[in-house]
């Protein structure tokens, strides 16, 4: 399978990964377009979890209307992506993958991560890592199954959306982590705000657009019409 060019209109494609192909979904950010890309990682396979989930696709559209590009990809075992569920380990070589393919296609663009839940835990564990320009972290699943202790807090601006109804994660061991941390991100706490962001996700659209904000590069200059000729 080759690997494509990064697509210039929404599309959905394959990559290869590491368990085999990788289900990917591309779409440009909205003018002026940033030279930025996010790549965004969809809550818990096991639960249901893809890259159509609703706050990852309110996510992406955030990320979108401040003119970054968005990849969504099916971790493997989701939609059409090769293998099956890996408990983190295997995701973690898919998103690996994902961004090596973005990076080697746009080496231009600035990389910004974003993840739900599950997604969150990934793209928090490879931060240190992948080095992106900025992190979005939304009801990273804290108090779980997940090892938070080992994660290496990202050298980036960092967001952190919280629901403090949060009926899966516990918000309070999310505030606590955060408190405990060295460098602090920047802690949105949405109150009367559950899970899934069920009638709060217009919210979260909007907490994602004013953390992230601040930290974007500015719109890349447009491409200058050479003068005329003289005759």
């Amino acid at each position: 399978m080759a690997s494509p060019a990064f697509p210039q209109t929404s599309t959905t494609l394959l990559l290869d990964g590491p368990a085999g192909a990788l289900e990917v979904a591309v779409d440009p950010g909205e003018a002026p377009r940033l030279p930025a890309l996010a790549v965004l990682c969809h809550p818990l396979p096991t639960e249901g979890g893809s890259m159509h989930n609703k706050v990852v696709t309110m996510a992406a559209r955030a990320l979108r209307e401040l003119g970054l590009d968005t990849v969504r990809f099916n971790f493997r075992g989701v939609g059409a992506s090769a293998g099956s569920f890996d408990h983190g380990d295997g995701e973690s070589d898919d998103l690996r993958a994902v961004v090596a393919w973005a990076r080697g296609r746009r080496p231009d663009a600035a990389l910004w991560l974003a993840g739900f839940s599950f997604g969150a835990y990934v793209s928090l564990r490879l931060a240190a890592e992948l080095q992106p320009a900025g992190l979005v972290s939304i009801a990273p699943p804290v108090g779980r199954s997940w090892d938070f202790a080992a994660i290496v807090p990202p050298a980036c601006p960092w967001l952190v959306v919280q629901g403090e109804a949060d009926e899966i994660v516990d918000p309070q061991a999310v505030f606590a982590w955060v408190e405990r941390l060295p460098a602090p991100p920047d802690l949105v706490r949405m109150p009367d705000t559950g899970h899934f962001f069920h009638r709060k996700l217009m919210d979260l659209r909007g907490a994602i657009k004013h953390g992230v904000r601040p930290y974007l590069p500015d719109p890349a200059p447009a491409a200058s019409t050479p003068p005329p000729a003289h005759e």
